[in-house]
């Protein structure tokens, strides 16, 4: 593992990255290298922490999970059963933490500046026509996901995402993990950079190709480093998307589902919940990243990650489970090895799905097992 990332780190593919495993609850790589801004000012060090985009989302599905587990949310209930101002009673909850509630993209237009605004947020979805009808197909809820789950979350809890985490996940596990950034952490927060596409024309030319809502969910708005980079999106709750973690945090979050519940020696939720989450939904097209990055290809969520499948995303078993960050970043958890990985990096690639210093990372961990 140490390996590929200086490989990647030497030829250029990486500015600053860290990666880490766990197998079984144990830590057996912990490591990272590079430099955490553009200028190469700043070394990349253990305690760096970066935006790890939609990695948040599996950590957000952890906390979902263990609601469910404590008897707090039913998978099967109507939304509207814990969020009354919920317009469409066709919207089950597990619709929300399976991206099937066709609910992907805003249809107002709406900033980036706006997604730091939560109660804007939760109310313009509350209201939102389903862009298919709910359950029948999976589109990958790019931003709107973090606020409809975490509603959730705020309805049975009373606390943000980020402020029942912090209490009943990352802190007990002592995971390094944060959504909504305090300015004190924000010396140590890696710069994201994006460079431009290796081939511009092909890049505009998949926009130009993409369905409604893949347009939608990929332009309205768009976010990118500039936004990731800004004070208001680090100090946001922004569930899909704003999660600051190190890698050794990701690997042990991920970790509970990997472990049967137990992370950092701590169990969060129960080995019957746990595996729940690899509860397949139905293989699909997915509305939007089938259309932006799989080529056309099936794909299939569980309750709140993406099963490996056939295609390898996350492995060579097809039911371990995981969530890619935009630029590269990502989570895997698969419990038949008992394997958790993290990886997290500021320099961001420009594909959507299964970033190739992913699969790298993935194929070394599967070849020392």
């Amino acid at each position: 593992m140490r390996d590929v990332l200086a490989a990647q780190l030497a030829d250029g593919r990486q500015l600053g990255a860290a990666v880490a495993v766990r197998v079984g609850d144990r830590e057996v790589v912990d490591v990272w290298g590079g430099h955490a801004d553009p200028d190469r000012a700043r070394p990349w060090s253990g305690d760096t922490i970066v935006n790890v985009w939609s990695t948040t989302k599996g950590v957000v599905a952890l906390a979902f999970h263990m609601l469910v587990d404590r008897g707090r949310l039913d998978l099967d209930a109507p939304v509207r059963k814990y969020w009354p101002e919920f317009t469409n009673d066709a919207v089950l909850v597990r619709h929300l933490v399976s991206h099937r509630a066709g609910l992907a993209a805003f249809r107002e237009p709406t900033t980036a500046e706006e997604l730091a605004d939560w109660n804007l947020m939760i109310t313009r979805l509350a209201d939102t026509q389903p862009w298919w009808p709910p359950g029948t197909a999976s589109g990958y809820h790019a931003l709107t996901y973090g606020f409809l789950v975490g509603e959730l979350i705020h309805r049975v809890t009373g606390s943000s995402v980020g402020e029942f985490l912090d209490r009943e996940a990352a802190g007990p596990t002592g995971a390094d993990f944060r959504i909504g950034l305090s300015p004190a952490d924000n010396h140590r927060v890696a710069t994201l950079v994006q460079p431009p596409p290796p081939d511009p024309a092909a890049f505009h030319a998949m926009f130009a190709q993409l369905n409604p809502v893949a347009l939608a969910v990929l332009t309205n708005p768009v976010v990118g480093p500039d936004q990731g980079n800004a004070g208001y999106w680090r100090a946001a709750q922004i569930p899909a998307a704003n999660g600051h973690a190190t890698a050794r945090a990701v690997a042990t979050l991920y970790g509970a589902f990997a472990g049967g519940g137990v992370a950092g020696g701590q169990r969060l939720l129960g080995a019957a919940q746990a595996e729940r989450a690899r509860e397949g939904q139905g293989a699909c097209v997915d509305l939007v990243i089938g259309d932006a990055g799989l080529g056309g290809r099936a794909s299939e969520l569980g309750l709140g990650l993406w099963l490996s499948g056939k295609d390898g995303h996350y492995g060579p078993n097809p039911r371990a489970v995981g969530h890619d960050g935009f630029g590269g970043s990502f989570g895997l958890a698969d419990p038949e090895a008992g394997l958790a990985v993290g990886h997290v990096m500021n320099l961001m690639g420009n594909v959507i799905a299964d970033d190739p210093r992913k699969m790298e990372l993935i194929e070394a961990v599967y070849s020392c097992l």
